[in-house]
């Protein structure tokens, strides 16, 4: 079952980012199995397509190590992937030959998307553009190139685990409507949905900007704010203080945030969807 809930726009209430069948398994899991069903690639590779917060490494390669703090729930997931994933995919896969650089939007990756699944051909991959999207885009494009990305995966035989982009400063009510774009292709297209936005959200709704007037004195260089957007008030944050996963960590460390977040859905796709 889908872990998050997210703010439906323009209203007070709250709901599911997908739905879930009778037996509690995600609506994603058996479209999911007939994409599978058509690759053709090696198994256990993950691709990351994205901007600079993708290609940082402090997205996703400190979890091939033994992070500390973890939940019940992370640790079984961090070992289930551990066992399963090449190597390569934790930290190695990075750059616009691997489909992630910073400065780039869905423009981008519509253009060159169908090079990085010919060259890779991952099991899965993990898509989130939409911080640089906000300026030059409006939302029906980032929706419409969004949606033939993700199309291109499917027919390729490739999972897609679609990501909102986090809140921005001063282009929140923008970042929204981004990220409500998304939930709506994840729910069309039956796909796994990280709603990163709505967990920034919900953990700091007042705060999570570390542009704002109460982070100027901290120490540190820009990632080093204790909420979840560095003091650039685009990228998430990284602050040195908190570098494990405990609960008071995801809610100060913007990068850990993402990486638990990531790697509890990349767990349930392996589980319902991947072949054992």
């Amino acid at each position: 079952m889908n872990r998050l809930l997210c703010p439906v726009l323009g209203a007070g209430l709250l709901m599911t980012a997908t739905s879930t069948r009778a037996d509690d398994k995600p609506d994603w899991v058996e479209p999911m199995k007939e994409v599978r069903g058509k690759f053709s690639g090696t198994p256990a590779t993950l691709a990351l397509f994205g901007d600079s917060i993708t290609v940082s490494l402090a997205f996703w390669a400190p979890l091939r190590g033994e992070p500390k703090g973890m939940s019940k729930e992370m640790v079984a997931a961090h070992e289930l992937i551990k066992g399963r994933l090449k190597p390569e995919c934790w930290d190695k896969w990075r750059g616009p030959k691997y489909g992630n650089n910073g400065g780039m939007t869905i423009r981008w990756a519509h253009e060159n998307v169908g090079k990085w699944l010919k060259d890779l051909n991952p099991e899965v991959a993990v898509v989130m553009f939409g911080t640089n999207d906000l300026g030059p885009l409006d939302v029906k494009e980032y929706e419409q190139k969004t949606d033939e990305v993700v199309d291109r995966c499917l027919k390729n035989g490739t999972v897609a685990i679609l990501t909102t982009p986090p809140p921005r400063s001063g282009m929140l009510e923008k970042s929204k409507e981004f990220a409500e774009a998304v939930r709506r292709l994840a729910m069309a297209k039956k796909v796994p949905l990280i709603d990163y936005h709505a967990a920034v959200l919900k953990r700091r709704p007042d705060d999570w900007d570390g542009a704002l007037p109460k982070f100027k004195d901290v120490k540190g260089n820009e990632y080093e704010v204790p909420t979840l957007i560095a003091r650039d008030g685009v990228h998430p944050s990284n602050p040195k203080a908190h570098q494990d996963y405990s609960d008071e960590s995801l809610s100060r460390n913007g990068y850990a945030l993402r990486n638990y977040l990531t790697l509890l859905t990349y767990a349930d796709v392996i589980r319902h969807v991947l072949p054992k």
